[in-house]
């Protein structure tokens, strides 16, 4: 165990009655304090207690009366009980404040590993192919009525065959799970009766979730991962783990001490020169990843979920806070660098959250190769230009196309941008078009939390309604930003529900509601059955056609022999955008047209691929648009979507056909080049 100032290092072992046995662990070297404790069988609790000077303005909290996870356990049993001997680490209340042991959370010993893998390996599904469906491992499974009832919220329960066709079924090539590592609640949400329902709380960097076990606690949790792990594979879905290692469960230094800071406080956690913490996360601490042993902590983890549980890749919560060096961003600070050299790292799917809680920390579009980012600005623009709001058609057409001003400057692709318009932080999809205002009462904060700042618009009345005009707009609606979403050029991230409607009641902050308000219903809603077709339609057209998820950023020059660009932007007249086109700020409805034969393949040179080419119209206006299909580039449209009426018909449409779109209104037409049947 690491403590190199610590004076006394126990290693406690606890039987079934929670009779606890300290042994002394008496060799000390190079700041790691080892020895040798026979006859310790797999299922075993235990922890360790430190001993040693108390100054916490010099990050020394050695207290014995602290019963200390191991930072490398593989297993975490008993979720931490809400008491006042955790609530308090500094000064005297801390110091003084009696025996943890009841109430703390145990490492647990794990045996061998015998797990059966067969012929399971990583994916490797290339980014342009890839689409991100976000879950939440208890809220997506929990109401699921093909999963029995002691799987539901469970490992299981995600690895059960109806959950896992589902995801297959609507077209999805990865879940990202929120986190998965074993974590705590806050002390004031025990307080409240909530709990840390999300999961950004994590304490135990190796450890799976002992909450989402169905099997147990002993260890048992790692070999019901595994199973969720290669089930998921088995449909060729890649598993992508949503991990914080900018924080910790310890919180502030008025929270719980129950692993890192009874070790080495001053060196797990960043400060600011004065004794305080230096938070940059927003909860109450940050961890000092630019410290090494803390770094190889973090290493270690994080090869241990690809290399032992097989995992495709991580989504780093607050990643700024990781790329600091001292207390300034540094992209070449030494975690970005480790992970960029690393063998097995370097090689796996990395999505940055590019912001903390600093007005420093927003690093949209910096972060270096081979990281992607999650791209708020495609969030923004998308609800914007939605709403009615959006100030032109320029915004929307960056984002749609790949957003190359923030990634095609360094070299980065498309697939940098993870394109998303709703997350499991905010309003869901169907919460966007129902409500203007959040409704976080049962946060217990008061209305405090969650931001304000939601970009939405509840379309005529607040709330539910049976309005069945303001009901349409918002189907449309609806529709209208998930088309978006899925044909945009990136990698595309859907929030589990938002396929079928899920709504939160208006709560955008629901991180504490482990009930209704957060678990997916399975229920059909016949009313919003529309968007799961929409999805399972576009996501089988974007992975049959290349055109529709390119590897390269367009270039928008002519081809040598038929002249036409890969892309072209148009106004509803047929004509192209002009510049003074770009930057009128009333400008409401945008055509697309993605020529197939002019599609660049993945390296970029050589001949054009051959693919269909769509035309796309994406009208925001409030009132009906005349658009002309353009001529001379297709011997017949076929109309695929429209979100303003049912396709009753398959009729062609002539080139130059002049169509009428009702206002908010996407469509989505195939260009066909041969002549249609007879």
């Amino acid at each position: 165990m690491w403590a190199p100032d610590a004076e006394v290092v126990y290693v406690c072992l606890f039987d079934d009655h929670g009779d606890e046995r300290r042994i002394t662990l008496a060799e000390h070297s190079l700041g790691v304090w080892h020895g040798y404790v026979p006859d310790v069988a797999p299922g075993q609790h235990y922890g360790f207690r430190t001993d040693g000077r108390w100054d916490p303005a010099a990050g020394h909290l050695f207290n014995v009366d602290k019963l200390l996870l191991d930072p490398y356990a593989r297993a975490i049993d008993k979720t931490l009980t809400p008491d006042p001997v955790l609530s308090a680490i500094a000064g005297d209340g801390g110091r003084n404040s009696g025996d943890s042991a009841p109430y703390a959370p145990r490492s647990v010993v794990v045996g061998p590993d015998v797990f059966d893998w067969g012929d399971d390996h990583r994916l490797d599904i290339a980014w342009s192919d890839t689409v991100v469906y976000e879950a939440h491992v208890h809220g997506l499974t929990r109401l699921h009525p093909d999963v029995p009832g002691p799987e539901r919220g469970s490992f299981a329960g995600m690895a059960h065959p109806s959950v896992v066709a589902y995801l297959k079924d609507l077209g999805v090539t990865a879940i990202e799970l929120l986190p998965t590592q074993h974590f705590l609640s806050e002390p004031y949400l025990s307080a409240h009766g909530l709990i840390n329902y999300w999961g950004y709380n994590s304490i135990g960097f190796f450890a799976p979730h002992a909450g989402y076990s169905s099997t147990g606690t002993r260890g048992q949790q790692i070999d019901e991962f595994k199973k969720m792990v290669k089930n998921v594979h088995a449909a060729g879905i890649e598993v992508i783990l949503d991990v914080v290692y900018n924080h910790t469960a310890e919180s502030g230094l008025t929270g719980p001490a129950v692993a890192f800071r009874g070790y080495d406080d001053g060196s797990y956690y960043r400060r600011d020169g004065r004794g305080r913490y230096a938070d940059v996360t927003g909860c109450g601490n940050t961890v000092q990843v630019s410290e090494p042993q803390v770094l190889q902590l973090v290493m270690d983890s994080l090869r241990y979920w690809v290399s032992d549980m097989h995992v495709d890749g991580f989504r780093f919560d607050l990643a700024p806070a990781l790329a600091r060096n001292g207390p300034h961003i540094d992209l070449r600070a030494p975690f970005l660098t480790a992970i960029n050299q690393d063998p097995v790292l370097r090689e796996v799917k990395l999505i940055a959250e590019p912001w903390d809680a600093t007005q420093e920390g927003y690093l949209v579009g910096r972060f270096p190769r081979p990281w992607c980012e999650w791209n708020d600005k495609f969030r923004d623009a998308v609800r914007d230009f939605w709403r009615g709001r959006g100030g032109g058609v320029r915004d929307l057409a960056l984002r749609f196309s790949g957003s190359s001003d923030l990634y095609a400057d360094d070299g980065r692709q498309p697939s940098a941008s993870v394109n998303f318009v709703a997350a499991h932080d905010g309003f869901t999809l169907r919460d966007l078009v129902t409500y203007d205002a959040k409704r976080n009462d049962a946060n217990r904060e008061g209305g405090r939390d969650g931001t304000n700042d939601n970009r939405s618009c509840n379309c005529g009345v607040e709330g539910e309604t049976d309005n069945k005009e303001i009901l349409r707009l918002r189907h449309r609606q609806a529709a209208n930003m998930l088309a978006t979403l899925v044909l945009s050029t990136g990698v595309a991230m859907i929030t589990a529900g938002d396929e079928r409607g899920r709504t939160q009641g208006g709560n955008n902050n629901a991180f504490c509601q482990d009930n209704e308000t957060s678990w997916l219903s399975w229920e059909e809603n016949s009313s919003w059955a529309h968007l799961h077709g929409l999805v399972r339609q576009l996501l089988r057209l974007r992975s049959e056609h290349p055109v529709l998820r390119p590897a390269q950023f367009f270039n928008g020059t002519p081809h040598a022999v038929h002249g036409r660009k890969d892309i072209t932007w148009l106004l509803p007249s047929g004509e192209e955008v002009s510049e003074s086109d770009w930057n009128d700020p009333d400008a409401a409805t945008l055509g697309v047209f993605l020529a197939g034969d002019a599609l660049r393949p993945n390296g970029g040179d050589g001949e054009p691929q051959r693919d269909t080419s769509y035309l796309i119209w994406m009208h925001a206006g409030a009132e009906a648009v005349d658009v002309t299909l353009p001529a001379d580039w297709a011997d017949h449209y076929r109309t695929l979507v429209r979100t303003d009426c049912e396709i009753d018909d398959d009729d062609p449409l002539k080139p130059g056909s002049v169509v009428t779109l009702l206002d908010h209104t996407f469509a989505l037409f195939e260009a066909v080049s041969s002549p249609p049947p007879c």
